[in-house]
């Protein structure tokens, strides 16, 4: 499952080549911060389209699914912002998920 955040459609990275992947079964969810919304009715970033599956990312995570984050430092605060907050709500103490993520191997920055 990849995750693409950019501004605008016309900057997406090698769309051709995750077209091809997505035919073979990848999964592509794109946050076009100048283009779609959020549910709050900002811009759309990668922790918005993370947290609109955000049932499904941790299940995957529980059943041993890595995590990849690439891209600038600055986009992380506000990932991790937003897992907190869903992890909170699903009862799990952040930063122990975190410590077992990573324990694992799951968890990839």
């Amino acid at each position: 499952w990849l995750y693409l955040g950019v501004a605008n459609s016309d900057a997406l990275l090698y769309d051709d080549e995750f077209q091809e992947a997505a035919e073979k079964g990848l999964r592509i969810d794109y946050a076009l911060s100048r283009e779609q919304e959020n549910k709050k009715g900002g811009k759309m970033y990668i922790q918005d389209k993370v947290e609109e599956y955000a049932d499904e990312v941790f299940e995957k995570l529980e059943n041993g699914a890595h995590i990849y984050f690439c891209g600038l430092k600055g986009m992380m605060p506000g990932i991790q912002d937003m897992l907190k907050e869903v992890a909170a709500g699903k009862g799990l103490d952040y930063d122990e998920w975190i410590k077992a993520l990573k324990k694992k191997g799951q968890w990839h920055v």
